[in-house]
């Protein structure tokens, strides 16, 4: 894969390119820029498969760079030394991040996924990404699912429930759609939990708007609009208690 890496510091374009060329081969650097405007003219002029780009730069940051483009024709790893809250941004979107000082083990694992990409679109998965970084949390609507074959694009007011199964996480919307997503149903917790969502079960995370009925008998359970009776795990009752006390 060609690649360029666009960032304003030189200490870290150095070190990512001493990470490169020890631990990823398949990877030849063809161009460095030190911002967005360079950067652009550099992906014009070289057509890489991959730009490593940092966030925030002296011109400008990564997403001024990316809405440069009509359609983009590369894989994008962003390289941010941000925040917890940029991170979680990262991980609504589903995008490649990697936090400074690069960790090689993730590096790895980010070309990794890229390679397998080339040649696909993301432009959907940076729009969540931007409406996530520049939005509190409470304000994100969107959320990138990524399965094996798609990454599907669900509003999160259309997530019904989430179920575990093994390391994967299967997603039930509205619409009677179900995508089995490659994360953990504590992963997607960490993220839904802010938007109200309750984990009722060490294998169940529902949306509450959607809980057509609280069955309190025979352990209690959650009727949902899919014909699922959610099971409530007694740990978590006085969650589900609180819940429905709160709405008097």
């Amino acid at each position: 894969m060609k690649a360029i890496l666009v960032d304003d510091v030189e200490n870290s374009r150095i070190a990512l390119r001493s990470d490169l060329e020890d631990y990823c081969k398949e990877v030849t650097i063809v161009g460095e820029a030190s911002g967005v405007v360079d950067g652009v003219k550099l992906i014009h002029k070289v057509k890489p498969d991959l730009v490593f780009l940092d966030i925030e730069m002296g011109d400008g940051n990564g997403f001024d760079l990316l809405e440069m483009f009509e359609t983009i024709p590369f894989q994008t790893i962003f390289i941010t030394g941000m925040d917890n809250y940029a991170i979680k941004a990262f991980k609504y979107s589903a995008v490649d991040y990697l936090l400074k000082p690069v960790d090689p083990a993730d590096l790895e694992e980010a070309v990794k996924r890229a390679q397998e990409h080339i040649g696909h679109s993301h432009q959907s998965q940076y729009e969540v990404l931007k409406e996530s970084v520049r939005s509190s949390v409470e304000k994100v609507t969107k959320l990138a699912l990524h399965s094996k074959e798609k990454v599907v694009i669900a509003n999160i007011s259309d997530i019904l429930r989430c179920e575990s199964d093994d390391n994967y996480t299967r997603f039930h919307l509205t619409d009677g759609r179900k995508l089995l997503i490659s994360k953990t149903l504590k992963e997607y917790d960490g993220l839904l939990s802010e938007h109200g969502f309750l984990r009722v079960h060490q294998s169940h995370l529902v949306n509450p708007e959607h809980i057509k009925e609280y069955v309190k008998v025979d352990g209690g359970h959650l009727l949902m609009p899919d014909g699922k009776e959610v099971p409530i795990a007694h740990r978590r009752r006085d969650v589900v208690n609180g819940y429905f006390e709160g709405l008097g």
